[in-house]
């Protein structure tokens, strides 16, 4: 965590705490999943989805405003891509890649939608961003690990912040927002990619993220950029 806070692009480190602190957290939500009928339809396909999201000019050339367009635009002006992602979680233990092979799919497509996830909440990647998805995250799927780091990246984010940003209440609000929207991992990505942005997202019932937003505001009113104020 140490290490994470002191750089939070390190990724790496989100996967070891994830590790050391899930515990059978992954097998409970791999269990929900194939409860329902719209995850029972992805398993049976079992798509990768790296190879379909880094493939950017097909969904460049959807319609403005759509899912697919305005994920890769936010990876082409991050500097991310998903194949990047999988590097990264492949550089802990091998031992995690053990398990059995319908977790594993399940637990790759959970960090495999991690960005996409960006983009239909409308949380940013500044840290703030960064923390109040995860938040978001744990009220979907569960797991300590994933608690830990919304909790210790908004305690240390209120250190940094000036104080009526209520950065809390944005970490508050990206738990309540996961609990009140329909399961994201139960979508199918690909058919959501050519719909427009707006339309999933109430389809979804993902609600604004009001308070995130209200945050950035009052940073920049202080003289501050948002992204860079809480960078460090």
């Amino acid at each position: 965590m140490q290490q994470l806070i002191a750089n939070k692009e390190d990724t790496e480190q989100v996967f070891h705490i994830i590790d050391a602190l899930n515990g059978d957290s992954a097998l409970k939500d791999f269990d929900r999943f194939l409860s329902t009928p719209e995850g029972w339809s992805r398993f049976k396909k079992r798509d990768y989805l790296p190879p379909i999201l880094d493939n950017h000019e097909p969904l460049l050339a959807l319609p403005k405003g759509s899912v697919g367009r305005t994920y890769v635009e936010f990876m082409e002006r991050e500097g991310l891509s998903a194949a990047g992602l999988v590097a990264e979680s492949e550089r802990r233990s091998a031992a995690w890649r053990e398990i059995d092979d319908d977790l594993l799919w399940y637990g790759n497509l959970l960090r495999d939608t991690h960005d996409m996830m960006h983009i239909l909440t409308g949380y940013g990647r500044d840290a703030l961003g960064e923390a109040a998805l995860l938040g978001f995250t744990h009220s979907q799927h569960g797991g300590l690990g994933v608690s830990f780091i919304a909790f210790m990246g908004g305690r240390q984010l209120a250190k940094a912040a000036p104080r009526d940003a209520r950065i809390r209440d944005v970490i508050r609000e990206g738990r309540r927002n996961g609990k009140l929207a329909r399961r994201i991992i139960e979508q199918d990505i690909e058919d959501l990619l050519p719909r427009q942005l707006e339309e999933v997202r109430s389809e979804l019932n993902i609600n604004e993220p009001v308070a995130y937003k209200r945050a950035h505001d009052v940073i920049r009113a202080h003289g501050l950029d948002p992204y860079e104020a809480m960078a460090a």
